[in-house]
This record gives structure tokens, C-alpha cells and sequence, in this order.
């Protein structure tokens, strides 16, 4: 997937054991799924015998890199982007090795070189090395300067200061390739250029294509929002279901792209999956490598038996293992309704329950529902428009789940 290399960088990796490098940028406090792919070439880097280093930006966070964006972000303040540094690191270190000898990975902050570099120290000693007509040619600055809202100076200065974290790396980590999207491409050129500026050395570039789905939308944007590796942010079940949803096509492609089966092993699932597609084998395998590699086993476990539960005949007995955070979390997105646990002391109608959660908009919508064997209390069929609702139908002593059809669940919460 490979989408601009520049010349003398296969030899050299061909060659030697290579050191390099790949930013991220700490804007918020988790990666998303738009961040596996350079994850993934990290990974590959790795296992290949060479040496990768995970850059966050602590400095360069500050300023906002205007490559793809058509308006200037809001700033961070120190403290923010210091925790969003520590959680990119934890999340990092779930995919590629830091421990050992030879080519373990390194992280690396530019904040850590820039928070005792001067303004008139940088422009001096930095700046003068390239001019503002090689700035202002690269795409990423003339569409902005172009656009109606213009460009700062602030965000014009970053391919400058991204510039200097590579001739950093280069000149103290031995760092001579740099990795990223293809819209990195301009920043990544300039860094080469600034050390070849500043003394007379070489290093080297590569870029990725930007993945997206087969029908043209952004990988990785679903009509909730982004699908982030932060369980707190999207919950393993959401997430190994934003995979397993995956179009045929897609997944076909995605896992060559986010697994590290061998072509051996995707082309026998992908045989497999071609006979039989609406078993979505390809999907299932897929959703399950990188669900466990970002999370772990027991998420996996967890998002295979929510699925069941919702979607298939899975039993509900797995919630009494439960806690309440892990219970909202295998309903994250399922419309929820709180009580006082009390009222269910002498028993409530079950239409009466059903109109004052929302499930149903009228009781006579739900009793004839009811009656038509579409309701479901627990994952068993209503009989009884007339039936009480008590504490002893509590699942873990707390929780009621109804089902309207078949897709459609409703949570309520006795407290």
C-alpha cells in the first residue's frame, strides 16, 4: 500500500538494519482506527529487523500540522497535551515491542527538544536553512493560502519544526527513514531537505496510501463518530462490530492490510469465505485478530457474546459476570431508561413499565404487541400483557432487558 518512496530508500533498507520514525499527533487523549495503518507499517517495520521509533508531538501538538485541514485547530495547553502524550504511549506499546535488545521500539516526544529551544535561537540557527518560496510550494500551504480563511504563521511554521524533528532524529537516534500517510509527503520532504541543509546529510522517505472504504467514504468515520482504540471511547463490542460490518469488499482488502496473517492464510480464508458468504468469514476473522491485539481476549470474548445476545440466541447469563461499567458498555448505545428499584417491590404492569420507559408511545401499541408474541423480557417471549414486573426478573440485580422485534433492545436500570 505503498504510495510514494523516495529513490535510494529500498536499497537502503534492503541493505541494513535502518532506523525510523513515525509521528503522531496528540490532539486528543486516543488513536483511532485512521491511525492503524501507520501503526501497521511501525509493525512491519519492526518485524522486519528494523528499528522503529513512535514520535508524539508534545511541541509540535502546540502549533497543528495544516496538511488536509481547511481551518486551523484549536491550541492545547500543556496539561492536556501531557495527558494526551501518556495515553498515546499506552496505546502504542500494545502493538509494537519496547522490550529487548536490537530493533525494540522507542518512543519519543519532540516536546522533550523543543520545550528549551528559543524563538530567535530557532529562526536562527533553523529557518534560515530553507526559504519561504520551498515552504509556500508545498501543497498542503498553498491550498490553505488559497482558501478563504488563509493560513497563520503558526501553522505555516510546521513543516518547518516537523522538518527539524527529523534532522533531531537523524543527527542523535540515527533515525534516516521517515513513514507516514500520503499526506505527509511535503513535511517528510522537507525534513530531507533540512538535513541535507544543514549538514550535508541523507535520509530517506516513504508514504502510504490513505485508506477508504470501497464506497469512497473515510475509513474509519461511522455516523457515531470516529472508532477509537480507547475502550472507554468505543467499547470492544462497538469496535470488533465496526470490523465484523465491514462490505465484503472492504474486508477482503482490510485484512491484508490490519492482520499479520500470511497471504497463505488470507487467501484460505478468503476461499473459504467465497463459498459460504453470508457466514462473513472473511469479517469474523478480521474482527477478531485486531479486536484482540487492541484490546485483549477477554474484550473479544466479551464483543462475541454480546453479539450473540443481540443478534443471535446467546444466552444473558454472561452479564452476571459483569460489573455495571462492563454492562453499559455491552449496551453502549442501546436506549436506556432509569428506575428506582423500590417500585418494583409490589410488582409494576409490565404495559404500564413499557409506555413509561418509551418503548412503546402508547399502551395500546404495546399490549397488542404483546399479544402478536413480538416482546421479549430477558430474551423470553411475553405471553401476558397482564403480567407484574418484579425484582426477582432483575438480571444481576439490576438490570431488565427488552427486546421490540428483533433488533430492537431497550435497557433499564433499577437503582
Amino acid at each position: 500500500m505503498l504510495q510514494d518512496i523516495m529513490p535510494g530508500t529500498e536499497d537502503l533498507l534492503n541493505e541494513e538494519s535502518t532506523r525510523g520514525y513515525i509521528g503522531f499527533d496528540p490532539t486528543g487523549d486516543s488513536l483511532h482506527v485512521g491511525h492503524l495503518t501507520q501503526i501497521m507499517t511501525l509493525i512491519h517495520f519492526q518485524r522486519a529487523g528494523h528499528k522503529p521509533f513512535a514520535l508524539v508531538g508534545g511541541a509540535t501538538g502546540m502549533v497543528g500540522d495544516p496538511s488536509g485541514k481547511s481551518a486551523e485547530r484549536n491550541l492545547l495547553d500543556e496539561d492536556t497535551l501531557a495527558y494526551n502524550v501518556s495515553s498515546l504511549e499506552k496505546q502504542l506499546k500494545k502493538f509494537l515491542g519496547f522490550e529487548g535488545d536490537g530493533n525494540a521500539a522507542e518512543m519519543v516526544n519532540n516536546y522533550d527538544w523543543f520545550k528549551d529551544f528559543s524563538f530567535l535561537s530557532f529562526i536562527r540557527d533553523v529557518g534560515k536553512h530553507l526559504t519561504v518560496n520551498y515552504m509556500m510550494a508545498k501543497d498542503s500551504v498553498k491550498k490553505r493560502i488559497e482558501g478563504e480563511t488563509g493560513i497563520s504563521f503558526t501553522e505555516f511554521s510546521y513543516q518547518l519544526i516537523q522538518g527539524y524533528d527529523f534532522f533531531h532524529l537523524w543527527k542523535n537516534k540515527n533515525c534516516k527513514v521517515q513513514m507516514g500517510g500520503s499526506d505527509q509527503w511535503g513535511n517528510i520532504v522537507t525534513g530531507t531537505e533540512l538535513i541535507r541543509r544543514m549538514e550535508g546529510g541523507s535520509a530517506f522517505g516513504l508514504t502510504t496510501q490513505l485508506i477508504k472504504k470501497a464506497d469512497g467514504n473515510k475509513f474509519g468515520k461511522t455516523e457515531g463518530g470516529a472508532i477509537w482504540l480507547d475502550a472507554s471511547k468505543t467499547s470492544p463490542f462497538r469496535y470488533y462490530q465496526f470490523w465484523l460490518n465491514a462490505s465484503d469488499e472492504d474486508a477482503k482488502n482490510w485484512i491484508k492490510i490490519f492482520t499479520l496473517k500470511s497471504k497463505e492464510e488470507i487467501d484460505a480464508i478468503i476461499a473459504e469465505h467465497d463459498l459460504a458468504p453470508h457466514q462473513r468469514i472473511v469479517q469474523k476473522a478480521l474482527a477478531k485478530d485486531i479486536t484482540i491485539r487492541t484490546h485483549d481476549e477477554d474484550s473479544y470474548e466479551t464483543a462475541i457474546k454480546t453479539s450473540d445476545l443481540l443478534f443471535g440466541n446467546g444466552s444473558i447469563e454472561f452479564l452476571d459476570s459483569l460489573d455495571h461499567e462492563e454492562v453499559l458498555d455491552v449496551f453502549d448505545g442501546v436506549p436506556q431508561y432509569r428506575m428506582p428499584k423500590s417500585r418494583l417491590e409490589g410488582g409494576i404492569n409490565i404495559v404500564d413499565l413499557l409506555t413509561e420507559a418509551s418503548v412503546f408511545p402508547s399502551k395500546g401499541e404495546a399490549r397488542k404487541m404483546i399479544q402478536g408474541g413480538g416482546v421479549s423480557l430477558n430474551k423470553e417471549k411475553i405471553q401476558d400483557a397482564e403480567q407484574a414486573i418484579v425484582a426477582d426478573d432483575l438480571i444481576n440485580y439490576r438490570y431488565l432487558l427488552f427486546q421490540k422485534g428483533k433488533k430492537n433492545y431497550f435497557l433499564i436500570i433499577a437503582e
